[in-house]
């Protein structure tokens, strides 16, 4: 007699939103083991044909969201439940972004900054990506993984000073490590030369790295070298580097940083747009108007907000002000910034005219740039995903829910070479969240920054009920996703 139950679950009476930007439709879909076994007319499979029905009537069902621009490599390891992401729908997350990756890399002494924004030496365990990658497989992380190696690691790891630019021996140790991670499984590399261990390097040395990329598959991300004054000139060196390595190139957070920048982006986005008729290019951002790194007194200019997120010399400043405590301490702003070093700091830099431009930008996807081991983090740690979906498309009409889940699902899934994740396909990865499209809304703030978002049901990782509304614990079942 054949089995009345071929499905471990079923979705029914849900409204699918599929990730391809494709409209919505009203369909169940059905899941067996870590698959999608199939998506068909609502009522068209019986609910006694699965050992487990659930009516999700009224709610959305859309693939996971994938964040693409994280800095969870360490927190995937130190808080494996991934609560502030699994908790907003994301099921997996793309870490080694900025040139800054834990693997690979040992550390005996400080790191300096930005490798300090994912831990102390005592983070930096791992000569190999494939140690990190075994250590991910022991753990069980609460969400998928994929990983990109950055350039400062590399840096840091070959170079006795990173101040200047590698000679060929140098650049020759690089290129063992980063081909040795990406026959590891690691699916790219990245860039942060904006920073002052990646800074020093020429678009020589990065397309000499870069270029082990075009015959793997694999993506290169950059935090650009400026995303404020010269940000077309990085543009420009962007696309170039890229073209020469012969990869497809991701704008990392992309913005136009400082008020004598705002309005900017109504340049760079016709320019990027050019330049993806030519090449391989994709761009991520952020829906908030400041972003968050460490706190560098050259950068501190006295026309923008700073907000202290962590500091290791004066750890209760956290959460504060630079400027209140600049008058508290009756000194300049650039001379708290030295005092509290080392440090991070929230940077209200960006014009919401440029933030809601960049986000309706057909080829931007949604990334985080959340920084976990803050003690006061970014908001966009918590509630990135949920203020896309609520605040942006269903109460701005900034793009329709479609769109907005593309952006953070098939988009995503498609530029960072995930074949099976990103879609409600048969046949693809059980990644999926349950979300009320009426009242998904990030509760996140500056001031109280670790609120959970409202209005999701549930989330699914790799076919198994992970995360539901309200809990705290999570039924772990991410995995390494590594290059295809």
């Amino acid at each position: 007699m054949p089995d009345r139950a071929p499905y471990d679950l079923l979705l029914r009476n849900g409204t699918v939103i599929d990730g391809s930007g494709a409209p919505r439709i009203e369909a169940d879909v059905a899941i067996l083991g870590d698959r999608i076994a199939a998506v068909a007319p609502t009522g068209s499979i019986a609910a006694d044909r699965a050992k487990q029905s659930i009516d999700v009537a009224g709610r959305v069902v859309a693939p996971g969201f994938i964040d693409v621009h994280t800095h969870d490599d360490r927190a995937v390891i130190d808080g494996p439940d991934m609560l502030p992401k699994i908790s907003q729908g994301v099921t997996t997350v793309v870490v080694g972004n900025c040139g800054i990756s834990l693997s690979p890399l040992t550390l005996d002494r400080a790191p300096p900054p930005p490798l300090n924004l994912l831990g102390d030496e005592a983070a930096y365990e791992f000569p190999s990506f494939a140690d990190y990658r075994g250590r991910l497989d022991r753990v069980v992380p609460g969400v998928n993984v994929a990983a990109l190696i950055g350039h400062s690691s590399l840096r840091i790891g070959t170079m006795a000073d990173v101040g200047r630019k590698a000679n060929g021996g140098e650049i020759d140790a690089m290129r063992r490590l980063l081909a040795d991670s990406l026959d590891q499984g690691a699916i790219g590399f990245s860039t942060g030369l904006y920073y002052k261990p990646n800074a020093a390097a020429d678009a020589d040395e990065v397309a000499a790295l870069a270029e082990l990329l075009a015959d793997r598959g694999g993506v290169y991300a950059t935090h650009m070298r400026d995303e404020h004054d010269k940000v077309l000139d990085s543009l420009e060196e962007s696309f170039s580097t890229a073209r020469r390595a012969k990869v497809p190139v991701v704008i990392s957070h992309h913005k136009c940083a400082g008020p004598h920048n705002w309005g900017r982006s109504r340049e760079t986005l016709p320019v990027i747009e050019a330049a993806s008729k030519g090449q391989p290019v994709g761009l991520d951002a952020y829906p908030y108007t400041a972003g968050s790194t460490v706190l560098d007194p050259d950068h501190v200019t006295g026309d923008i907000r700073i907000m202290v997120a962590w500091s290791k010399a004066k750890p209760e400043m956290a959460g504060r002000d630079l400027a209140d405590i600049a008058a508290e301490w009756g000194c300049t702003e650039k001379e708290a910034a030295v005092r509290l070093h080392p440090a991070g700091a929230i940077y209200f830099q960006m014009d919401e005219a440029d933030v809601r431009r960049i986000l309706s930008f057909p080829l931007t996807m949604i990334g985080s740039d959340g920084l976990p081991h803050d003690s006061h983090p970014h908001p966009r740690l918590w509630g990135t995903f949920p203020r896309v979906l609520g605040h942006y498309s269903r109460d701005l009409g900034l793009f329709p829910l479609e769109t907005a889940v593309h952006k953070m699902t098939g988009l995503s899934a498609m530029r960072f070479n995930l074949p099976d994740r990103g879609l409600v396909r048969e046949g693809h990865a059980a990644d999926l969240v349950v979300f009320d499209p009426a009242h998904i809304a990030d509760a996140a703030t500056f001031e109280a920054p670790k609120t959970p978002s409202r209005g999701l049901d549930f989330v699914l990782v790799n076919g198994r009920m992970s995360w539901r509304a309200g809990e705290t614990e999570v039924d772990r079942a991410g995995r390494l996703l590594a290059r295809a």
